[in-house]
């Protein structure tokens, strides 16, 4: 079986335009400080804090490009940290879910909703979706063997487009579960 990239998504903010220019003013544009795996997305030396009704977390990253709605992806150890009721879901499901402030250095934004912890799933484009033998939408059970805690995790969403790049990406209370340390994973039939 193929085996692929197991990547930790700490705790990052996405952010549409009208919050960019909230955040850091009128007709500002983004600054790309690395390339990450997905192609076209990149991690911003631009920061923010995320506030919450107990606590915040200052320093948060950006990352880009721009998109059509602002989402904040925190860990649920983050969202209980700081009093937000996330739910797991996968990328861009916003309707009804939590709410926090962002503050940036020109402004800030109250989001209304947009909190969540990111579901764990799996890029792929199709040609690395048909060797693994999976589609978009599919649920997947994958193996990692990370030392002294190897673990299958269920219920991993699997996502296809050809811009994508194969990869697992899991959050920082997944990673500390499995003592990851880098391993790689594979689709496992249960």
């Amino acid at each position: 079986m193929e085996k692929f990239l197991i990547e930790v998504s700490a705790r990052h903010v996405h952010l549409n335009s009208d919050a960019v220019n909230v955040l850091f003013g009128k007709d500002y544009n983004l600054k790309a400080k690395r390339n990450l795996s997905q192609k076209g997305q990149y991690l911003c030396e631009e920061k923010v804090t995320v506030i919450g009704p107990k606590a915040k977390f200052d320093g948060v990253s950006v990352v880009g490009p721009v998109r059509k709605n602002s989402q904040v992806e925190l860990s649920k150890t983050d969202a209980r940290k700081v009093g937000i009721d996330a739910p797991i879901r996968e990328s861009g499901d916003l309707k009804g879910s939590g709410s926090c402030k962002i503050v940036g250095p020109k402004g800030e934004v109250n989001l209304e909703e947009g909190v969540i912890v990111a579901k764990r799933h799996l890029h792929a484009d199709n040609k690395d979706a048909e060797l693994l033998n999976v589609k978009d939408g599919d649920i997947v059970c994958v193996n990692i063997c990370s030392k002294d805690r190897s673990a299958i995790l269920k219920d991993v969403v699997v996502r296809v487009s050809d811009n994508f790049t194969l990869s697992m990406h899991i959050d920082v209370d997944e990673s500390n579960a499995i003592n990851f340390s880098g391993e790689k994973g594979e689709i496992i039939k249960v």
